[in-house]
């Protein structure tokens, strides 16, 4: 599903609440059958770590750590086994299994946007949740890292809701609802 609308139109908070990152004002959240906001934030935190995958629009790599840590991360908080082979696996997946050593800072745009989809992907989450996922890629790039998102969406079985002001992006997908000004449309 894409979520479109214009700049400010609440896109992004939309997500952060869905992802149950932000508290809504109103109503309720359910994700596989759990009101979100009845839960308190540790809790809430344990079942994103177990359903959940979301890619931020700035990467939000950690600086301190190398491509493959990042992505070893959410496996080791979720206590998955072998988090050092299922990271590596997925970077392979990704393009990037010659760079499992490096560090966000040297990696290009297109690159460190693919660690993230790695990150998000290797716990193989129920939803992923995209923000503007192509939004500081060139269109080259862009377009690269949207097909492997849509492959692993659909080899993963991961339900796919990305934020997106492109429209020909929100075409690739089974739906889309347009937001204005906070509002729902369709």
């Amino acid at each position: 599903m894409a979520i479109v609308g214009a700049s400010g139109s609440g896109k992004s908070t939309l997500l952060s609440i869905m992802a149950g990152l932000d508290t809504p004002t109103q109503g309720t959240v359910w994700l596989d059958g759990v009101d979100m906001f009845a839960l308190n934030e540790d809790a809430r935190a344990a079942v994103r770590a177990r359903q959940l995958g979301f890619v931020f629009q700035s990467f939000q790599l950690l600086g301190n750590m190398t491509a493959l840590e990042n992505v070893m991360l959410p496996l080791e908080l979720a206590g998955l086994p072998n988090p050092r082979v299922a990271a590596k696996d997925m970077l392979v997946r990704v393009g990037l299994g010659e760079r499992l050593g490096h560090y966000p800072k040297v990696l290009s745009g297109g690159e460190q946007q693919r660690v993230a989809l790695a990150r998000a992907f290797v716990v193989k989450p129920a939803l992923l949740l995209a923000d503007e996922p192509t939004g500081s890629l060139d269109h080259a790039s862009g377009e690269r890292i949207m097909d492997l998102m849509f492959e692993l969406n659909k080899e993963l079985g991961t339900t796919l809701v990305l934020v997106t002001h492109d429209l020909k992006l929100a075409a690739r997908c089974d739906q889309a609802i347009t937001i204005e000004a906070g509002q729902v449309k369709g």
